[in-house]
């Protein structure tokens, strides 16, 4: 459901530079970040505003760009993955800290006591998931905050029946922020999409440089100024917006 107090996003510009959160936003929500659907129709018109963006889209994700790319394939859009931790033509990130490989053993030992829970290894962060089991939620939080403890230069980012440990400093409004400095999105207005906690930060960001921010689902508060319902109406407008 759209918040009734945001109106729906302009009529889409030429002179955007476009900026996607994808889970939650694009995609559907799924039990396991491996089991969403991504949408033909979808594909062939981010391929199509791509284009016609003159390459000024980007996906903004929380995904690494590896993931990002298997599920959008055969696009190989301009992309930030893990938060703005990796970007495309950046060279592989730093590794992760030997505490944090610790903790994957510990986070996979919780989740098999609690089937449908998921322990999404990123490489420099990790995600606890327990959408598949919410009784695992407890287990997962109570692991993840004892472990920011013996993670210096770590912080805990919430989202949607989620806990991901990822460096500090590192977010999607610093990433947008980055890309908005280079071609080809420098001198466009800037157009962020997103639904969850870690997109505020791109939302900051664009209107920070007179863009539009347009939030996905009823979520309170946030800064965004517009908004749209679902990632179903998300795909919708996207698509009608990429007809000739």
């Amino acid at each position: 459901m759209r918040r009734p107090d945001l109106p729906p996003p302009p009529p889409f510009s030429d002179d955007w530079a476009l900026f996607l959160d994808v889970d939650g936003t694009l995609l559907d929500f799924a039990d396991a970040p491996h089991r969403v659907h991504v949408d033909p129709d979808m594909l062939e018109a981010l391929d199509v505003l791509h284009r016609r963006l003159d390459g000024a889209l980007a996906l903004v994700s929380g995904r690494s760009l590896e993931q990002l790319d298997h599920l959008f394939a055969p696009l190989r859009l301009p992309a930030a993955g893990l938060h703005g931790l990796e970007h495309r033509g950046d060279g592989p990130a730093a590794k992760p800290p030997t505490p944090l490989r610790t903790l994957r053993g510990e986070a996979r030992t919780v989740a098999l006591r609690h089937p449908g829970a998921v322990v999404e290894d990123k490489g420099a962060t990790i995600a606890l998931h327990w959408r598949g089991n919410p009784d695992a939620e407890p287990a997962m939080r109570a692991l993840a905050e004892a472990a920011i403890a013996w993670l210096p230069g770590y912080s805990l980012q919430p989202g949607d029946h989620v806990l991901e440990l990822r460096p500090k400093g590192a977010n999607k409004g610093a990433a947008v922020a980055r890309m908005l400095d280079e071609a080809p999105f420098a001198g466009r207005t800037p157009v962020f999409v997103g639904d969850d906690h870690t997109d505020e930060h791109g939302f900051e960001a664009v209107l920070a440089h007179g863009g539009i921010a347009v939030l996905v689902g009823d979520r309170q508060p946030s800064c965004a100024r517009h908004g749209l319902a679902s990632p179903a109406e998300v795909r919708s407008w996207l698509v009608e917006a990429a007809q000739p």
